[in-house]
């Protein structure tokens, strides 16, 4: 997003740090790809619809975002703009490196199964129906991401297929 999405998504996209131009997003992932940034991540802060329709001021910060941004990420890919690798060191191996998490991170004998599994050909609009997060809106809503995500393993447990969560408890606690 830029601030001159403001006009159209409002306080949808009032975050901290706010939202800023199209240079200074484009300045943001140059950091990230020259190693000034360590870390791609998400705060997932999913505030009510009725919450973000308040007045600026009163509308808390933050959005619901953890649902399609690997999504997001993905159509930089797509779009030349960083290559996957880069993405996989900036999304999982550096976090793992970072909080020293034990046997995350990485596709290695031993560690922990936790996979994303996508189509990297297959269109994926956002609507209201397929929005997981409680509070019901996305910012992304009726954008068109150029993949899918088909399936999520979590500790090595298949947690998302087919639109839905899976509510087998997957989860395991994180080792440093």
């Amino acid at each position: 997003f830029s601030d001159a999405d403001y006009k159209t998504k409002g306080n949808f996209i009032k975050w901290n740090p706010a939202v800023k131009t199209a240079a200074d997003r484009d300045a943001i992932l140059e950091a990230v790809l020259d190693g000034h940034i360590d870390v791609i991540a998400t705060d997932h802060a999913p505030h009510t619809f009725e919450e973000k329709s308040q007045s600026y001021l009163q509308a808390p910060s933050g959005g619901p975002l953890v649902q399609h941004a690997l999504q997001a990420l993905l159509d930089l890919v797509k779009q030349g703009k960083m290559t996957l690798e880069q993405m996989v060191q900036k999304t999982a191996h550096n976090t793992a490196i970072l909080f020293q998490i034990e046997q995350r991170g990485y596709i290695r004998e031993g560690y922990w199964a936790d996979l994303v599994l996508v189509d990297l050909n297959k269109p994926y609009t956002v609507t209201k129906e397929n929005i997981l997060s409680k509070c019901g809106w996305s910012p992304f809503e009726n954008h068109t991401f150029t993949s899918t995500i088909e399936h999520t393993l979590v500790s090595g447990l298949l947690a998302y297929t087919d639109g839905k969560i899976q509510e087998v408890g997957s989860g395991h606690r994180l080792l440093f």
